[in-house]
């Protein structure tokens, strides 16, 4: 599966559908599920995603399905369609397949597997909360898209986390503030900012960055806001 390929996506729609659908059979215990790489192209399968037959699947016995960056898309639509919960973690090429594999994300990803009870901590420049709430969140990018449709989760005071990569301070500034124009933002309890990396400044932002989104997006917020995090155990 590694290997097959159609365009720039793993395989044809059909194929790559047939993937996703066939997780509803799986009859092995104690499986892990996760997207070789990004999964680019998942928008292009949700509306034929059988999602009541994935959710039966986990309540018999669940699947435990980690990924990140387009992914995003099938993870929100498992927790908005049924109310799945999955991992926003490492991938298998991208992290596990790294020639360096990383100590921090192999010994908390299976921490966060292994243990009924899991803290997550991080480290930024927010202010101090206690708030309580599903933490959900994902790609950024992917999370704009899914607006309006079905897909995308309706969570209230929750804890959104949210990250992107390759993508400058003003499309994550814009991407931010659709999220708060949709209403979204400030029906958190709070707003995690992960990493956006990837996205070199340049003479022309004299001085605009991603602290200069932070600051703005805070002045308009009257929810808890975190950034520059890094999340830990």
């Amino acid at each position: 599966m590694i290997r097959r390929r159609y365009q720039r996506f793993a395989g044809t729609d059909a194929e790559r559908l047939a993937d996703v659908n066939s997780l509803a059979s799986l009859t092995s215990p104690d499986t892990i599920v996760m997207p070789v790489r990004g999964g680019y192209g998942a928008s292009r399968l949700l509306d034929r995603i059988d999602w009541q037959a994935l959710a039966s699947r986990q309540q018999r016995d669940p699947l435990l399905i980690c990924g990140h960056s387009d992914f995003t898309a099938i993870q929100a639509g498992l927790l908005a369609q049924a109310n799945v919960i999955t991992f926003s973690g490492p991938m298998l090429a991208a992290n596990f397949g790294a020639e360096t594999l990383n100590t921090f994300t192999e010994q908390h990803f299976w921490l966060a597997l292994r243990k009924a009870q899991f803290t997550v901590e991080w480290q930024g420049d927010g202010p101090q909360c206690d708030v309580q709430g599903t933490l959900w969140g994902g790609n950024l990018a992917m999370l704009i898209s899914l607006i309006g449709t079905p897909w995308m989760p309706t969570i209230d005071k929750g804890i959104l986390v949210l990250e992107d990569v390759n993508e400058h301070p003003f499309r994550v500034e814009r991407m931010l503030l659709q999220l708060e124009y949709a209403g979204i933002l400030n029906r958190q309890s709070a707003i995690v900012l992960g990493s956006f990396s990837g996205a070199a400044p340049n003479e022309y932002d004299a001085g605009y960055s991603l602290e200069s989104v932070y600051a703005f997006l805070r002045s308009r917020l009257s929810v808890s806001a975190d950034y520059r995090s890094r999340l830990r155990a």
